[in-house]
């Protein structure tokens, strides 16, 4: 499957913006979905995931309450909502997926498959 990311851009510090993540080549209902990000001189780190069927899903500590993801199963389309956005929040932003049977909803970047290119989102204080 191929991921595209859209949605990055300059916002101010309380903002908001929506990422989102087509997929391509393979349906995306058969997959666990999830953002990752990376700001500078940071490691990459988990922000959220949601379960094939959208009733689950799994959020950082440093976004819970501020960002929301959903998915369109039929548009191959996860969403992510960001609000209260802060300027520790800049970074590219990467969405993931894996086919794996997971029970839960993984955290660390090992459990996905397939990656898209990432957008750049910064806060300005």
């Amino acid at each position: 499957v191929q991921l595209q990311a859209f949605g990055g851009g300059l916002v101010q510090a309380g903002g908001s913006l929506r990422l989102s993540c087509v997929a391509s080549g393979r349906t995306v209902s058969n997959y666990i979905m999830a953002w990752f990000r990376q700001g500078p001189g940071k490691e990459r780190e988990f922000v959220g995931g949601i379960t094939r069927t959208g009733v689950r899903k799994f959020y950082a500590d440093s976004v819970q309450g501020r960002f929301t993801l959903t998915r369109v199963n039929a548009e191959n389309t996860v969403y992510l909502q960001m609000n209260s956005l802060k300027p520790e929040d800049t970074a590219v932003y990467y969405c993931a997926s894996t086919i794996r049977p997971y029970g839960q909803i993984p955290s660390a970047s090992t459990g996905y498959d397939y990656w898209g290119q990432g957008t750049l989102v910064t806060v300005s204080s």
